[in-house]
């Protein structure tokens, strides 16, 4: 599951040179076989179930139930409407579909619908048909070409959509009856490919009236004009389910055109949250002069939770969801912080510590809705939900680890300072030698010997489960964190 933005774009570039035909009678003798956009997508979809390609790839945490229903939509053939809240990855999902599409397909040459050379529907291509025959130029559109997607903004228009009189055509001398005057819209545009409006509550319902052909009917109305293109097109929207009852609507006659209705979901599991933000999170920081940051899987894991703490809790307003950004936006928050440390310390290693975990909590804040009962609280409410992500992680990595040998250290030796901006060579010094701690820092899979910035990190997060477990005294200050008895 993804969207985050909606990236990446539709499909990769070609990895196979354009087929040679550039002629209709050249494509006739090459034996190329004409495939509708259904049949398209339910061939290929059944070729990579059977050989165990991919189908769907970067999408996370659909396996066993969004992906199915998907894979029976595009078998039936049936126009997809996505039901989900916000960062779900309905946007991503849907430019997914087009890498089952042909990776080339051919096109009559200056076609502004994609005409396939067998089957033209556009007056200008007919006309051109029947005065070259074999000789109709033919090029090869890659299947990256063959999306389109509109963002349901309430300005949008019928013309936008469809289409609409193109008065430099007419000034041209056509005249006004000539269907070679009308300026294509989106939607013919993409003939012969994919359409997605997203957001589709959005659109005005008068609107949304002009979709109602494309669905049932495969062809489109342009105002006065008799004419009907039938269109070879795959119709996908998508909506937030709060919008799709409330706010806006679809209305019933579109409903009902949609073969299939698919709810999205955020991550079911921890393990789903984890693999979306390694996935998605830029945390490799190419070309920075200080290198990539090192963040340590407890911290990830620390992000995972808190985003799921905050989706459960009831101080959250559930309708608007929180969206699988947030948990990208906070680790790469932490990541920020630990390169802002060594370039101010000189740290040889940035690598992300437990102080690096307060950032978040501004960081994210303006992306979660809250009930307006809590207004005010916003800020203390987080910083809650974010001390039980980290006594969860501490518990489930260290849970049956020896501690006391780390606590004795503190009844004997007494308090311990560190802060966002204290090195981890520093921190390891002023701790000194601790019983125990190889033990912890392999619970970590942490080789302290060889990263003392991830030595450092272990160390934290121990003392920091120790506090949180009433066996360490804290004391928070500006930039400054003290543990002690």
């Amino acid at each position: 599951m993804l969207d985050l933005s909606g990236s990446p774009a539709q499909s990769p570039g070609p990895t196979s040179p354009s087929p040679g035909p550039t002629t209709l009678g050249l494509l006739r003798g090459s034996g190329h076989r004409y495939r509708s956009v259904r049949a398209e997508l339910r061939e290929n979809t059944l070729a990579r179930m059977a050989s165990g390609e991919i189908r769907f790839p970067g999408i996370v945490g659909f396996d066993d139930t969004v992906l199915p229903q998907v894979e029976r939509a595009l078998l039936a053939g049936h126009d997809i409407v996505f039901l989900g809240e916000r960062g779900q990855g309905k946007t991503r999902l849907i430019r997914t579909l087009v890498g089952l599409l042909d990776e080339w397909t051919p096109v009559i040459v200056g076609c502004e619908i994609n005409d396939h050379p067998y089957a033209p529907v556009c007056t200008r291509c007919r006309l051109l048909f029947t005065e070259l025959g074999d000789d109709t130029p033919v090029a090869w559109k890659h299947r990256s070409e063959r999306f389109g997607e509109k963002l349901a903004t309430p300005d949008t228009s019928v013309g936008d959509l469809i289409g609409d009189v193109d008065p430099v055509k007419v000034a041209q001398g056509r005249t006004l009856g000539d269907p070679e005057t009308v300026h294509y819209g989106l939607i013919p545009r993409t003939n012969r490919g994919i359409f997605s409006v997203n957001e589709l509550p959005d659109l005005a319902e008068r609107i949304q009236v002009s979709l109602l052909n494309v669905l049932e009917e495969r062809d489109i109305q342009v105002r006065g004009y008799i004419l009907r293109l039938p269109l070879d097109l795959f119709l996908i929207a998508s909506a937030n389910p709060e919008d799709y009852t409330n706010r806006g609507r679809i209305i019933t006659p579109l409903k009902d055109r949609f073969g299939a209705e698919v709810r999205t979901h955020y991550p079911l599991r921890l393990d789903d949250e984890l693999a979306l933000i390694r996935q998605e999170a830029v945390l490799d920081w190419k070309g920075s002069p200080l290198g990539a940051p090192a963040v340590p899987e407890h911290l990830l894991e620390v992000v995972a939770r808190f985003t799921r703490l905050v989706r459960d809790a009831p101080q959250v307003d559930r309708r608007s969801g929180v969206s699988a950004r947030l948990s990208v936006a906070a680790a790469e928050t932490v990541a920020a912080s630990a390169v802002r440390r060594a370039a101010l310390t000189g740290e040889d290693v940035p690598t992300a510590r437990v102080v690096d975990l307060a950032a978040i909590v501004p960081a994210v804040r303006g992306k979660i809705e809250f009930d307006q009962l809590e207004e005010g609280r916003e800020d203390e409410i987080l910083a809650h939900l974010l001390r039980r992500a980290v006594a969860e992680t501490f518990r489930a990595r260290l849970a049956g680890t020896d501690l006391t040998g780390l606590q004795r250290r503190f009844e004997t030796e007494g308090p311990v300072e560190t802060g966002d901006l204290v090195p981890a060579a520093e921190l390891l010094r002023r701790v000194g030698p601790v019983s125990g701690l190889a033990a912890i820092l392999a619970k970590l899979d942490v080789d302290g010997a060889e990263a003392p910035g991830l030595a450092a990190a272990g160390l934290e997060l121990a003392m920091e489960g120790l506090h949180l477990n009433r066996r360490l005294a804290k004391e928070e200050l500006p930039g400054r964190t003290v543990y002690g008895t």
